[in-house]
């Protein structure tokens, strides 16, 4: 059988060291900051062991023949792909897409890093050997990972190697024959508290100089020098369920994490002391592609259900009829229909990488770009339906529980498809989605999970066919000139 969410949370209290609220907080599990979002982790590893569920979930481990999650099948056809996508999108549907650090995100990019094999041999026969080993390790043990690969803000005109201290950015403070020593600060290890392992490395550019910097590792978060600093959980500030469902449940938590002299052993190290290599682990093998494009799926997800709350909000408004209102929901769906549609797109135009069969990377990119746009619409289009219905809310469920209360809720909650009951249930939902700290947080993760617009815009400039566009236009200039000149 494939990992549960028994086995999941057991693998989970390992004595790590979180801080909140001024403390160190002892049995994350169980503690109500996090308990209902590792046991919604947990739940995804249910989901995968269920009988009905296994064919469509997992595959048979090359290795070991047992049953692992698709998360870690390197297709070799469309076909697989496509196989691969449905595990990858029937997981999303389980937190509605809020869920943006699931275990497929980081298990996809260690995944194409070991899709690129071959650049690693070149860095170094023992990176390779400790890549493949360790992919194979996670791959059969089903492991959640996470990853913290932007150094924190700081300075921003300066880079990593320019700060007012020399390990502000983790960097390599120490190396021996046993492995390397990690010293300093990575940033958005999202999802730690749900996580076994943490990847460390640097998305971000470094120039000669930064060689320190240029490590790739896989630390444990158990490790007793790993500190993980978390932000404000939503989770533990929620009132209920019932007035703050999506917190309460999808809440992955986002840390900064601080390596205070981690010791690394080299069976774990993929990269070091190479700036070139750094930025080539992502963009010359199919890592940075294949794990946005599990975000595109994710975000696929995400957009259906906030279209459907769109339309129930207007049902529940006793507006769905209006011409302007159908124009509205009409658009979002169109918006919707484009997300999954170039998720399709970037399948079915896939390519081939040595062996392997990636998604096309110019449909991703300009996916990223689009959806970077898309998603703060979508939010402005849910407030403009909803209007004051997301505020003028009961305070909490306890007012339901005050007879007196609820009598005058009946009173002022009304609605031609529901009872009061159900329409403050519905604009509850729609306030967590979009306007309490949760939603806004999910706004900003949205808008630069991937990078800065400049970013995605950059990728999507790269990787297009440009040669063939401007071709077009050189073509047919050349078929016409200036009238009466010589030869036309």
């Amino acid at each position: 059988m494939p990992r549960d969410g028994k086995q999941h949370l057991e693998s989970l209290r390992d004595g790590r060291h979180i801080y909140l609220d001024g403390v160190a907080v002892e049995n994350h599990v169980d503690h109500p900051a996090f308990r209902e979002s590792v046991r919604s982790a947990a739940a995804m590893y249910d989901y995968q062991a269920q009988p009905e569920n296994i064919d469509k979930m997992t595959y048979a481990s090359p290795a070991t023949g047992e049953r692992v999650n698709r998360m870690w099948q390197l297709p070799a056809t469309y076909a697989e792909l496509v196989e691969r996508r449905s595990a990858l999108e029937a997981w999303a549907n389980l937190s509605c897409g809020f869920l943006g650090r699931s275990p497929d995100h980081v298990a996809s990019a260690l995944s194409g890093m070991y899709m690129g094999l071959d650049l690693f041999k070149d860095h170094g026969e023992k990176y390779a050997n400790a890549l493949a080993g360790y992919y194979e390790y996670a791959r059969d043990n089903d492991l959640y990972l996470t990853y913290a690969i932007i150094s924190p803000q700081a300075d921003r005109s300066k880079g990593a190697g320019e700060q007012a201290e020399e390990f502000v950015a983790a960097g390599v403070v120490d190396e021996d024959s046993e492995g390397i020593t990690i010293k300093g600060a990575k940033m958005l290890a999202t999802g730690c508290p749900m996580a076994n392992e943490v990847l460390v490395a640097s998305i971000q550019p470094l120039k000669p100089g930064d060689e320190k910097y240029s490590f790739t590792a896989m630390v444990p978060l158990a490790d007793k020098r790993l500190k993980t600093l978390s932000r404000k959980s939503f989770e533990g500030s929620a009132v209920s369920k019932f007035d703050n469902p999506l917190s309460t449940s999808f809440d992955e938590n986002d840390s900064v994490l601080y390596f205070d002299e981690v010791k690394v052993p080299w069976a774990r190290v993929f990269v070091h002391n190479n700036v070139q290599m750094a930025a080539a682990q992502w963009h010359s093998t199919p890592a940075h592609v294949y794990q946005n494009y599990q975000c595109q799926i994710r975000l696929m997800v995400k957009m259906r259900f906030l279209l459907g709350l769109a339309r129930k909000i207007t049902e529940i408004n006793g507006v769905i009829a209006f011409p302007p209102v159908k124009e509205t929901l009409g658009q979002m769906a169109a918006e919707v229909s484009m997300v999954e549609g170039m998720v399709e797109s970037m399948e079915i135009t896939g390519e081939k990488y040595g062996k392997y069969f990636v998604p096309n990377r110019k449909r991703l990119y300009a996916a990223m770009v689009l959806t970077q746009q898309l998603y703060p619409k979508f939010v402005q289009a849910l407030r403009e339906l909803a209007g004051g219905g997301m505020i003028m809310l009961p305070s909490s469920a306890a007012d339901f529980a005050n007879p007196e209360i609820a009598g005058y809720i009946a009173k002022t909650q009304h609605s031609p498809a529901t009872d009061s009951l159900g329409r403050v249930k519905l604009f509850k939902l729609a306030w967590d989605a979009v306007g309490s700290e949760f939603g806004s947080r999910h706004l900003q993760y949205e808008m630069f999970y991937a990078g800065a617009n400049m970013v995605t815009r950059g990728h999507s400039f790269r990787t297009y066919d440009w040669e063939n566009a401007t071709g077009l236009v050189d073509r047919l200039m050349s078929s016409y000139g200036l009238p009466g000149a010589p030869g036309k």
